[in-house]
């Protein structure tokens, strides 16, 4: 296991200034966002797949532990896009791509469907697919995230305790799902607040290493923590990190 952080943390500042910002706080892995409303967006990426991969390569001391992508392409047109994003991630040697969970509501064979497409479409260019864990989401339910995974050979899942916490998941329920996590994104929660002050939430951070561990988890713990009028960002960012390091 490694420590990692998301170029989320930072979202006003440009890749390569997030990227400065990260490494100046001693974080040695990062997580790259690649969504339209964000600094890194897959229509640039798309429209020049060599330009891209030299952009996302230039990460200075930071390896890449893996892309979060949204698409706001639809039906074939998706699928080629994310092609071409799995192509870029293979180019530059990263092997964990996290995709949305799709709404709550949406039918369920639908979802099973297009997980399965894209699970296809990545393991061609050698790479791992995961849905993140996210709230008003299919993936905010444990339970329909494990079914998924059962009916999506190969699909990983990029693990949230925020998400659990907020809607007072059984942790039982949580910890069926950990054999297929492939990724982490973690701040501290509680439920009434989805970030807090590190130490200040129910976030047991030592108790999700021991159970990863025992999964033969080996990838990244994502800091993926966004500023806060009343916290210290910075400040926070270390806290977690130094947190992570002491657990592994």
């Amino acid at each position: 296991m490694f420590v990692a952080a998301s170029t989320e943390c930072w979202p006003e500042m440009e890749l390569q200034e997030s990227i400065e910002a990260l490494s100046d706080l001693e974080f040695t892995a990062v997580e790259i966002a690649i969504r339209e409303s964000g600094k890194v967006k897959p229509s640039e990426l798309l429209a020049d797949l060599d330009r891209g991969v030299q952009l996302l390569r230039h990460t200075h001391r930071l390896d890449i532990a893996g892309y979060c992508v949204e698409l706001d392409s639809t039906g074939e047109q998706h699928y080629t896009d994310f092609k071409d994003i799995c192509r870029i991630a293979k180019a530059t040697k990263v092997v964990n791509i996290t995709v949305p969970s799709a709404e709550k509501g949406t039918p369920f064979n639908e979802e099973v469907e297009h997980l399965r497409k894209l699970v296809e479409v990545a393991e061609t260019e050698g790479v791992r697919v995961s849905v993140r864990s996210q709230l008003g989401c299919m993936s905010e339910d444990p339970d329909t995230l494990m079914v998924l995974c059962n009916n999506c050979d190969g699909l990983g899942i990029t693990f949230d305790p925020s998400v659990y916490i907020a809607t007072g998941t059984d942790d039982k329920n949580v910890d069926k799902i950990l054999k297929f996590v492939c990724n982490t994104h973690l701040r501290d929660s509680r439920p009434d607040a989805f970030q807090v002050s590190v130490g200040q939430g129910e976030v047991d951070y030592g108790k999700i290493v021991t159970q990863l561990e025992r999964e033969k988890y080996d990838r990244a713990l994502t800091v993926h923590m966004t500023p806060s009028d009343d916290l210290d960002h910075r400040v926070e960012l270390r806290k977690l990190r130094r947190l992570l390091e002491t657990l592994i």
